[in-house]
């Protein structure tokens, strides 16, 4: 059986004092999936299980996400969490009397949610596939 992706849904999320690139991930990752809700699984025939569904997370700092709080977002499916570079880090304007390079910023993460299932192509009536 061939991987066919049956949805994608996008999201953005920030951190606007804190500076924590999970919370601005997790934002991201629930604004894109509250966009909708999927009912593809059982219109297919198929467990909720099933669904293979792909996350992909872009913030400044990859590094300061923990994927294990993203993964724990989804209600169900098979997750795969990447983190790229990416988003945006905005400078707040800095506090009277301190250094520029101290200031602080706004975190903007971004989340591209991809779900998949493993079926077998359409065919049409003659047997063909579409």
């Amino acid at each position: 059986m061939a991987k066919k992706r049956v949805a994608m849904e996008l999201g953005m999320g920030t951190s606007l004092r804190r500076q924590d690139y999970t919370k601005a991930a997790v934002r991201a990752l629930q604004d894109a999936l509250w966009h909708n809700s999927l009912t593809m699984a059982d219109a297919f025939g198929f467990s909720r299980e099933d669904m293979i569904v792909e996350v992909d997370i872009a913030v400044q700092k990859p590094e300061k996400v923990d994927i294990e709080a993203v993964k724990a977002v989804l209600p169900y499916g098979q997750p795969h969490i990447k983190v790229v570079h990416g988003g945006l880090d905005i400078a707040k304007p800095p506090k009277p009397g301190a250094d520029a390079a101290d200031t602080d910023k706004t975190v903007i993460a971004n989340a591209a949610v991809n779900v998949y299932f493993n079926m077998e192509p359409a065919q049409d009536r003659a047997g063909d596939k579409i």
